[in-house]
């Protein structure tokens, strides 16, 4: 033992031991993702008269009246908690008693600096600290300290601020504090682990002690503390019964604090948290509105860091819920904040919003309201982060969420200048996540997004990976709902991208996907992909996407994917390493394929379509991908909205434009969407209505022609209700309204197509004082003028080209008919030419290679094929088509000769 350990001569009293109010000044941590439940530890009750083989408790006052008698009160002078006097009594009294000493008199002296704290409402500062530390130097708990004068030492200490590490901090300041929790983290083993079981440990202490670890693992953990942890763990089972409401709350809120600062969750813990789970729910009347806040919050943060959602647990819940509705007038501000928040995380991780779970949300929401005015940075932050959270798990967007959300947006903007920088990063990933479920941008939400944006620039050397990500996807997201490029969003993404490339190694999965998900946002919405840094981050990402690849969830592979196909799409199909990016994510949509949502479904395929459609090789991977995704069309086919109707159709018709094999799979998919189509008619945007009409003409006779028919009857009519559409949304329209009219042109004498022309004459009014620069756009208009008969403002030089077999076939045709009159890439009413006119008997022959037809089949053609021929019979040509396949042997091509031969001569 060493002689100068001091303690203070008296029994302990009342006020040194109420532990009321510990947490109210407990120092907070910014390491936790949220802030953390306020905490009450318990009131230790007096002791009782030592028996006969316990340690000697001196029986003497006269050191504790002197101290009392010498000074002010210790609650309101820190000056009477440093007087060297103290010390010097400890020293003398320690000394005296020897190995017989107990440590009481420590656990009092550690009870009054928490009292100076309580009193004061706050934590020691640094000044105070550093003047208490250099008097602890000679405090040493020992191992023969009993129970109780060791877990009120440690609990008073850490409860009010004695560990707290501040910046900067004196080396022997730094010292003292580990030297004394070292000393007593030794002594707590030691009692945790004699055989027999110490007959001193109890239910309080156990609570207390893991309260005050979970406090001090905030700092960081330490081989001592882990195993300070361990020891207790066991305890928490045996002393179940004996805990009361209080201790349940605090030993499930610092188990959940362990865990989310790193602690191990061994066996013995899982025991712990299983062994106190059911006296929750045989408790819940006995709780009261902190205790419900801290309970929540802890089985939230358990579940968010691994925990299984037992019955025991998923009950636990359940016992709560109703609770919080009953005690809804009675929950301060943090509780409220902590209370959703936790709500927010539990539906995140699964948890069914039952009935009862709604109403205990709208319970709380009118208290935002409220309580707007007393709610911290912290709080605001947290309230906005869950109600973006529960939005996005379907919670509905009430009257009383909107006003919750409107009343916490002003104090955004008045705080602005507290937000720490996790908080900042939070902030605007919910404001992000809620605008993307419908939130109105109104002038408060903008005012908040744009004083929370200059503290980006600000705070740019303080934010984790974690912060970086989710910061970018938010402005991306912004960005991409309408939030106007100001110079501070641009220069809040100028921080960042350095950043990016800086902690490359150190991001995980669902951040590497979240990052390059956003950079090819921003690149969609218009920056440049000059921008400095953003070429060098996207790059810096890339190989790690190959390095995590079997990490990635469905939805992160979606967005992956998305990404690529969005920066191939904006001209970045040569950035390094893309393609071995793509090429190492399409084996996992197989693996992955009965895992994706209806949403993740329509990306993938709008993904590869646009990948394929941007030169992306059609590799066996990327085939097995299309192939193992289209069955869950079908089977997903009454959960997709309109957005994804349009884009799946826009998708298969975009595949197999670029040579899609036909499939029953294939088939099935197109027609289980176009029925969707026509059901939802009314609900698609112009923009959808744009990809319809173009993937219905484009995937022509792969479509039976009435289910075609109907699908354009169902969508033109939306084209002339006036809606916005762009120029090149009226040239796709158009082009697709042709088809449809050319494929009936094609098989009926009757003039149902009339309808359909009267709308492509209105789309053609529509472009009449335009002149369009895309030789493609002006070939639309010109088919168009040449179909209705009207003049046509454009004059479109076509190139020609001629291939092998329809030279070959000339040749072959010639020399049968050595008269006859034969013209080559002839260009007919300004029409894209011909492969071979007969002039004088106005037949035209055209040689069809395999692109075509659908899938290269020789047999279903495409919508652009059957446009030309529709076009050039409207002309008075005769038509004769050759599929190539049938010129690759003379056997083959003398059927087609003969009839040109018959035709010819009969004319």
């Amino acid at each position: 033992m060493d002689r100068r350990s001091a303690g203070i001569s008296g029994k302990y009293t009342r006020s040194g031991n109420n532990y009321n109010q510990a947490n109210n000044h407990a120092p907070s941590s910014g390491r936790g993702r949220y802030r953390h439940a306020t905490v009450r530890p318990w009131d230790n009750p007096p002791r009782t008269p030592p028996g006969r083989n316990e340690f000697y408790h001196s029986s003497g006052t006269r050191s504790s009246q002197h101290l009392q008698g010498r000074s002010v009160n210790p609650a309101q002078d820190f000056n009477a908690l440093i007087k060297q006097k103290i010390m010097d009594d400890l020293v003398s009294k320690s000394d005296h008693f020897g190995h017989r000493y107990d440590g009481r008199n420590h656990g009092q002296y550690a009870s009054l600096i928490k009292k100076y704290t309580s009193a004061a409402k706050r934590p020691l500062n640094r000044a105070e600290q550093s003047q208490l530390i250099r008097m602890l130097q000679n405090f040493t708990p020992t191992r023969r300290w009993d129970w109780r004068s060791l877990t009120t030492t440690l609990h008073s200490l850490t409860s009010a601020g004695v560990f707290t590490p501040h910046n900067p901090m004196d080396e022997l300041v730094k010292l003292t504090q580990v030297s004394l929790l070292s000393t007593l983290f030794d002594a707590i083993i030691v009692k945790c682990n004699q055989k027999p079981q110490a007959r001193d440990i109890d239910a309080r202490g156990i609570a207390n002690l893991l309260w005050a670890m979970a406090k001090l693992m905030d700092n960081g953990q330490t081989p001592e503390l882990n195993k300070a942890v361990a020891a207790l763990l066991p305890h928490v089972n045996t002393q179940k019964a004996n805990f009361k409401q209080q201790g349940i709350a605090n030993l499930l809120w610092a188990m959940a604090k362990l865990v989310d600062n790193g602690q191990e969750q061994t066996p013995e813990f899982k025991e712990a948290v299983a062994a106190l789970l059911p006296h929750v729910n045989a408790q819940k009347n006995q709780f009261i509105p902190q205790h419900f806040a801290n309970l929540l919050w802890a089985m939230a943060k358990l579940v968010d860091n691994g925990q299984e959602r037992t019955p025991e647990l998923n009950e636990a819940v359940a016992a709560l819920l109703p609770h919080v509705n009953a005690q809804k007038a009675n929950f301060k501000p943090q509780g409220i904040a902590n209370l959703l928040w936790a709500m927010a995380k539990l539906v995140d991780n699964g948890q069914e919003q039952t009935p009862g779970f709604k109403e205990a949300v709208a319970a709380l929401l009118p208290h935002v309201n409220r309580q707007k005015a007393n709610f911290k940075p912290q709080e605001i932050t947290n309230l906005l982060w869950a109600m973006a959270k529960l939005v996005d798990n379907g919670q509905e967007q009430t009257p009383e969420l909107n006003e919750a959300v409107a009343a916490l947006l002003p104090h955004v903007n008045r705080q602005r200048a507290n937000f720490k920088p996790q908080e900042i990063a939070n902030l605007l990933w919910a404001t992000a996540k809620l605008v993307d479920n419908g939130q109105e941008q109104t002038p408060e939400f903008n005012e908040a997004v744009a004083a929370l944006l200059p503290h980006v620039n600000a705070q740019k050397d303080q934010f984790i990976p974690q912060h970086i990500a989710n910061l970018l996807w938010a402005m991306a997201k912004l960005e991409g709902k309408g939030l106007e490029r100001t110079p501070s969003l641009n220069k809040a993404v100028a921080v960042l991208l350095p950043q990016v490339n800086a902690q490359k190694a150190n991001y995980k999965p669902q951040e590497i996907s979240n990052l390059l998900w956003a950079m090819a946002k921003l690149v969609e919405s218009g920056q440049e992909w000059r921008t400095p840094g953003l070429k060098e981050a996207v790059a810096a990402l890339l190989p790690f996407v190959n390095t995590q690849k079997a990490n990635f969830k469905p939805q992160e592979i979606t967005n992956l994917l998305w990404a690529m196909a969005k920066l191939v799409d904006n001209g970045q199909d040569q950035a390094p390493g893309l393609k071995e990016t793509v090429a190492a994510l399409l084996p996992f949509v197989n693996r992955q394929k009965a895992n994706f949502k209806p949403q993740e479904i329509a990306i993938l395929l709008w993904a590869m379509a646009k990948l394929v459609g941007s030169g992306h090789d059609r590799t066996p991977e990327l085939n097995e991908a299309v192939a193992a995704l289209l069955p869950h069309v079908n089977a997903q086919k009454d959960q997709f909205i309109p957005q994804h109707i349009a884009n799946l159709l826009w998708a298969t018709a975009k595949l197999v434009d670029n040579g899609q094999e036909q499939t029953p799979e294939l088939n099935e998919a197109i027609a289980v969407l176009l029925h969707h189509v026509n059901t939802q008619k009314t609900n698609f945007n112009q923009h959808e209505i744009t990809n319809l009409l173009w993937a219905t003409a484009k995937l022509g006779e792969l479509i039976e022609l009435n289910l075609a028919t109907s699908t354009f009857e169902s969508l033109v009519y939306r084209i002339s209700k006036n809606l916005p559409f762009s120029q090149e949304e009226i040239l796709i329209s158009l082009w697709g309204v042709m088809v449809c009219c050319a494929r009936l042109s094609l098989v009926s004498k009757t003039n149902k197509h009339n309808v359909l022309e009267k709308h492509m004459d209105d789309l053609l009014t529509r472009l009449e004082n335009t002149s369009p620069d895309n030789e493609d756009d002006q070939s639309i208009m010109v088919m168009a003028a040449s179909w209705l008969g009207r003049p046509c403002p454009v004059v479109r030089h076509h190139q020609t080209i001629i291939s092998k077999p329809q030279s070959d076939f000339r040749n072959q045709l010639q020399s049968c008919m050595p008269s006859l009159k034969i013209e080559e890439e002839k260009s007919l009413n300004s029409l894209p030419p011909v492969d071979l006119l007969l002039p004088d008997h106005n037949m035209v022959i055209e040689v069809q290679g395999p692109s075509h037809y659908v899938g290269g089949d020789f047999n279903t053609r495409k919508g652009s094929t059957l446009l030309k021929i529709a076009l050039l019979q409207k002309s008075g040509f005769e038509v004769i088509e050759i599929p190539v396949n049938r010129l690759w042997n003379q056997d083959l091509m003398k059927p087609f000769i003969d009839q040109i031969v018959k035709r010819t001569n009969s004319q």
